[in-house]
């Protein structure tokens, strides 16, 4: 006899998926945003970030990345929304437009751990079989 709870498991998690109801277009936004923090040199720019405002200068010296690259990566943050700017005097300070960022990064951050965790269980269990008996 087959069993029909993978299927009724799968239905319930797909219909619980807010991403299969928007349109193609509202996914593409989506996967946009997630290309924006894909690139590891702005990663490193929104966790200077994270203990408050810093103009260039400031991002440059906490990062250790060029210039160039730095304003660069500020301009792709600024367009996806994840950082804000505002002049301040002659400085313009950058800081994060919406903290859930740090939140979305703990989340991958705890799988990616467990992911490692687990491949690390995996590798000490191969490595007893390698291990002659004594």
């Amino acid at each position: 006899m087959v069993s029909s709870a993978p299927a009724q498991t799968s239905a319930v998690a797909d219909s619980d998926c807010l991403l299969v109801k928007l349109s193609p277009d509202t996914l593409q936004l989506v996967a946009d945003f997630f290309k924006v923090l894909s690139e590891s040199s702005r990663l490193q720019i929104v966790c200077s970030l994270k203990q408050g405002q810093k103009n260039v200068s400031e991002i440059i010296e906490a990062t250790g990345l060029g210039q160039a690259n730095v304003s660069k990566h500020l301009k792709i943050l600024a367009q996806a929304g994840i950082v804000s700017r505002h002049q301040q005097g002659v400085c313009v300070y950058y800081r994060i437009a919406n903290a859930f960022v740090f939140e979305l990064c703990e989340l991958v951050c705890d799988s990616l751990s467990v992911q490692i965790q687990q491949q690390s269980e995996k590798i000490a269990h191969l490595d007893a079989f390698r291990q002659p008996s004594s």
